[in-house]
């Protein structure tokens, strides 16, 4: 089966900036792929190229297997596009709305009005696009790029500025639209988002991908410390060291903050028996590394502006 997806060695500069710098990617047919980045990392362009929305200095694109530039018209009715901005007819209500973006590949409004109410604003139809919360605004920017029933669609950080409940709301939405065959490619600053969602992601940075994985395998790549944490005063952390170091448990560092006891190591079973044996797991929590210790063990801690 062809690649939905398949780039190799582009590049993009503008002026003294190298916004994409020799990235070459895969993404399968039916796949939920998942580009992530700090601030500047390209992922904004590399998608711009990767639609056919801006011409690559260097390299090959591939799109459903046919170039996406110069401008594709074959292309456009089987491609959707949720931008990181979007802006609505001024005046227009969402079904107004709908009804618009579908006439442009010639969709019917009964066809407009079902997504509508698949995306949940069947009961904000009459409402003018301007007046939608910013989750709705989401919903209705998502619903624009479905319309027309794509085979593959590109979302630029569809949940930015989100709150929670609304954010778990657009994430089954998008678990539909993927579990459907459609090819889902996501920007997103969020971890936890691209670990529940995504089959594969890269991690892109100065241009670069710098890994590509499923999430979880990316995760135990880092062979990362196991935090073991229980609540404070249950047991002592001078104890507890004695305790492990009698057991000849290596290689665990033990702290207390007069909230939590909490010990890193890659060898957890010795913590835990040492707690159970001292009726020490009042507010036991054991966590392992996420995507988010991937994603800053390879992109840094610095502050990006």
């Amino acid at each position: 089966m062809t690649a939905a997806i398949a780039a190799e060695g582009i590049r993009k500069r503008y002026g003294d900036i190298q916004a994409v710098d020799g990235v070459s990617l895969t993404v399968e047919s039916g796949e939920f792929y998942g580009i992530l980045g700090p601030n500047g990392a390209g992922k904004t362009t590399t998608l711009e190229i990767l639609e056919g929305i801006r011409e690559a200095d260097e390299g090959r694109v591939e799109l459903l297997g046919e170039s996406p530039w110069p401008r594709n018209p074959r292309l456009l009715p089987r491609i959707g596009v949720q931008f990181q901005a979007s802006a609505f007819f001024e005046r227009l209500t969402a079904r107004e709305t709908i009804r618009t973006f579908a006439s442009l590949y010639g969709v019917g409004a009964g066809a407009a009005d079902t997504m509508l109410d698949r995306v949940g604003l069947a009961g904000f139809g009459s409402v003018r696009a301007e007046k939608l919360s910013g989750g709705q605004a989401q919903r209705l920017s998502i619903a624009c790029a479905l319309v027309h029933d794509p085979e593959l669609v590109f979302l630029d950080e569809p949940t930015t500025g989100l709150d929670p409940q609304a954010r778990r709301n657009l994430w089954d939405l998008l678990r539909g639209i993927n579990a459907e065959g459609r090819t889902v490619v996501l920007t997103t600053h969020y971890l936890d988002e691209a670990e529940i969602l995504c089959d594969r992601v890269s991690v892109m940075d100065h241009g670069r991908v710098l890994r590509t994985g499923a999430p979880a395998a990316l995760v135990r790549e880092l062979d990362d410390k196991v935090r073991v944490s229980v609540e404070s005063g249950v047991v002592g952390a001078d104890a507890l060291r004695e305790a492990l170091a009698a057991a000849g448990a290596g290689d665990v560092s033990v702290e207390d903050d007069g909230t939590t006891l909490s010990a890193s190591t890659r060898t957890p079973a010795p913590v835990l028996s040492a707690l159970a044996e001292r009726n020490a797991l009042r507010g036991l929590e054991v966590r392992g590394a996420t995507l988010e210790d991937v994603f800053l063990h390879l992109t840094g801690r610095e502050y990006r502006a």
